[in-house]
């Protein structure tokens, strides 16, 4: 006869086993379960939208297929990736906020913010928490010594205006260039680049001071007297995925029949609903690949896009990019994960090879135009506009 105290004793080393076990596949769990965080805070509604959710949805996509695979092998540890948003909605404090909020958690890698004004907002929290951060803005003393913290995620409008204005001078002919821009920082300063690489290249330049409140939906008044100077090129500088089929048809219905370009990265279905045929011939910066040059890999990226969001953003071939950068910048110098200083040092030396172009190398530029490389190697891909979709130009690249 078993006695109660034997059976008391029994029942006790089997839960002490029990919690053994669950101990030792808690310790395996968290071994292979490693969690990478990063972060994303920029704009994500209202006008601007379209440039925060490209950023957002191509991490998820991105950060989903990587976990699928197992997570990513850094040094001796495997880490599933978990992204955190943050909306902005396009105001400096709040993008202050949402990077307080990131560092509150941990997070040493964040992407955005999308306009001006958030980026340079941000960078005080950034740069005392230590985060390193990839803005999708232009202002160059984000990226020039002493600023160490921000890398530019896509191509600048002071690097891709010079070259989309010599293309049209030479293979279009234009010879006269009218600005239109937003009354606000991030426009203002693209328009002001804009207007050096035109000037730069003998254009002559007949409207540059036109703004509008980029609230604004009758932009009828504020471009008949543009549209008056005939111009041959009218660069709607800094516009918004939701502003630029607005200013477009206004353009066109009030007769104007030159060329019309951007710096910034358009939506294609929101200029085909806001303008439909009407922005045919309309130029702007694309995403980072074209049919001819993408990856299979690419290929499978828009596929799982596609499927997960039930639509796709040209803008996200460049959206792409800012997670593996720092996913293979990790891999390249392990410590990066929790030190931010041991990811600058790598990034002076680093490569790997770019999984989205044939042939391709991921690697940090911006030397020339910062005097240190704080910005993503990305194929500066123009794009025309037609018929529903975005058709390559012309493709050139950055050093």
């Amino acid at each position: 006869m078993i006695s109660r105290r034997t059976t008391l004793k029994s029942i006790a080393l089997a839960a002490f086993a029990g919690v053994a076990v669950s101990a030792a596949g808690l310790s395996s769990a968290e071994a292979q379960d490693k969690e990478l965080k990063i972060g994303f805070v920029g704009v994500t509604s209202g006008p601007a939208a379209a440039w925060g959710t490209s950023n957002v949805r191509s991490m998820q996509t991105r950060a989903e297929w990587l976990n699928e695979k197992g997570g990513v092998k850094i040094g001796d540890d495997t880490y599933k990736i978990t992204i955190v948003t943050f909306d902005d909605q396009k105001d400096p404090k709040r993008a202050i906020a949402g990077m307080e909020k990131m560092a509150q958690e941990g997070i040493h890698y964040v992407v955005g913010p999308n306009v001006d004004d958030g980026a340079a907002a941000v960078r005080p929290v950034a740069e005392s928490k230590g985060i390193i951060y990839f803005p999708y803005a232009f202002p160059k003393e984000l990226y020039t010594p002493p600023a160490s913290n921000a890398v530019l995620g896509m191509v600048a409008n002071y690097q891709s205006a010079p070259a989309i204005y010599k293309y049209l001078k030479e293979n279009k002919g234009i010879k006269k260039v009218a600005f239109i821009a937003a009354n606000e920082s991030d426009p203002l300063s693209q328009r002001d680049g804009g207007v050096a690489a035109a000037k730069a290249l003998g254009l002559e330049i007949v409207a540059q001071n036109d703004t509008y409140p980029n609230d604004t939906r009758d932009f009828t008044p504020v471009l008949t007297p543009i549209v008056r100077q005939k111009p041959d090129l009218l660069v709607l500088s800094g516009v918004s995925p939701g502003n630029a089929p607005l200013l477009i048809r206004a353009a066109r219905e009030l007769g104007y029949e030159g060329l019309i370009s951007a710096e910034t990265a358009q939506d294609a279905t929101v200029l085909q609903e806001g303008a439909g045929d009407l922005a045919n011939g309309f130029i702007s910066v694309g995403g980072a690949s074209t049919p001819e040059i993408r990856s299979a890999e690419m290929d499978e990226f828009i596929e799982r896009y596609t499927k997960k969001f039930g639509e796709y953003n040209d803008e996200s071939n460049t959206k792409v990019y800012a997670l593996d950068y720092i996913v293979e910048t990790l891999k390249a110098n392990p410590k990066a994960v929790e030190d931010v200083e041991e990811f600058k040092k790598t990034m002076d030396t680093f490569s790997a090879p770019n999984p989205y172009v044939k042939d391709g190398t991921l690697k940090y530029v911006g030397q020339t135009s910062f005097g240190q490389k704080r910005q993503l190697s990305v194929p500066m891909v123009v794009t025309e506009f037609k018929d529903g979709k975005f058709e390559t130009l012309f493709v050139g690249e950055v050093d």
